[in-house]
């Protein structure tokens, strides 16, 4: 069964040459017509270049919808995906599951990882389930446990990260989620085994950096990171959301803008019109990125893979 695409905004040139094209090939199988051929090709050229050259421009607030897409493959697509054999362990041992961040271990290309993710959910229920992604202080501390015991076993870490951020409920802040999330950064920085980080859609504030404090860090092509979402800077800036798209360019949260200061590492590659059009591209580019970062640290010591992540996140601070 197809699943009807939604579209942004900013894409309604695209969704109106779309649902002609729709129109055509329905009357085309309905009257067995063939002398319409000529015109659904003109049409899927015209929605194809229109579609090429609306994401060839975007700006940070178009790129910041297209990271929040509905239809986006999420945490659970890329493990499926990449990871087999993947089992995920649940539990942080001291209060109990979350499931705004799933976690387990699992095969990537035969090797064994440990695998983290924040997961939105696709479904209204599935959201629900999983916060949308906003993890709770529970949800780091099962992180840390896990990375504790990859570091033990030797086995690599790979965090996938979308998120808004961190939970921000009164039970969090009640349960330690500041402190939460700095054992997570703490975490990262003193594994040593290598971890790469790919945010693949939003990556927001601590409630990111807590798994993404990596030895390398990668973005998907139209994915956002920032420390605070656009609508949230425009309100403390100039207590009006309605300057979101200002904030979005002025906070320099795209993939171009920071691989260009050096935040990141790399920027993987997505298909014209975003993730949602191109899943299976988008999870087999994610895989060939995440294997060249991993190749980076064969043969080096623990010791040697801890400095290099250290002196990463501080060449950061002094540059910028």
């Amino acid at each position: 069964m197809s699943v009807t695409r939604s579209y942004l905004d900013f894409e309604k040139p695209v969704a109106e040459l779309e649902s002609k094209l729709e129109e055509l090939r329905t009357m085309a199988a309905r009257d067995g017509a063939v002398s319409i051929s000529e015109e659904v090709g003109r049409l899927e050229a015209k929605a194809a270049s229109a579609l090429s050259d609306i994401y060839a421009t975007l700006t940070p607030w178009q790129k910041t919808q297209v990271a929040r897409h509905p239809q986006r493959p999420h945490f659970i697509d890329y493990c499926a995906g990449l990871i087999t054999e993947f089992t995920p362990l649940a539990g942080d041992r001291a209060f109990g599951e979350d499931e705004a961040i799933v976690a387990g271990f699992g095969r990537f290309e035969g090797r064994a990882v440990c695998v983290l993710g924040q997961e939105k959910g696709s479904t209204t229920e599935s959201r629900l389930r999983h916060n949308f992604g906003m993890a709770k202080p529970e949800g780091y501390r099962k992180a840390v446990r896990l990375m504790e015991m990859a570091d033990r076993f030797g086995l690599p870490v790979l965090a996938f990260v979308d998120t808004a951020g961190a939970f921000p409920g009164i039970e969090a802040e009640e349960r330690g989620q500041a402190e939460a999330i700095a054992r997570s950064t703490e975490a990262c920085l003193a594994l040593g085994v290598p971890n790469v980080a790919v945010v693949i859609g939003e990556g927001g504030s601590g409630g990111a950096i807590a798994l993404a404090t990596a030895n390398r860090v990668l973005m998907l092509e139209h994915a956002i990171y920032g420390v605070i979402s656009p609508e949230g800077a425009a309100s403390i800036l100039w207590r009006d959301q309605g300057r979101a798209a200002d904030a979005a360019t002025a906070m320099k949260i795209t993939a171009q803008d920071l691989l260009r200061l050096g935040i990141i590492d790399g920027i993987i590659p997505e298909a014209t019109g975003g993730a949602h059009r191109g899943r299976e591209a988008a999870i087999a580019n994610t895989g060939k990125a995440v294997s060249r970062a991993l190749s980076e640290f064969d043969g080096l010591s623990p010791d040697e893979i801890r400095d290099r992540r250290a002196a990463k996140f501080l060449d950061i601070g002094r540059r910028l």
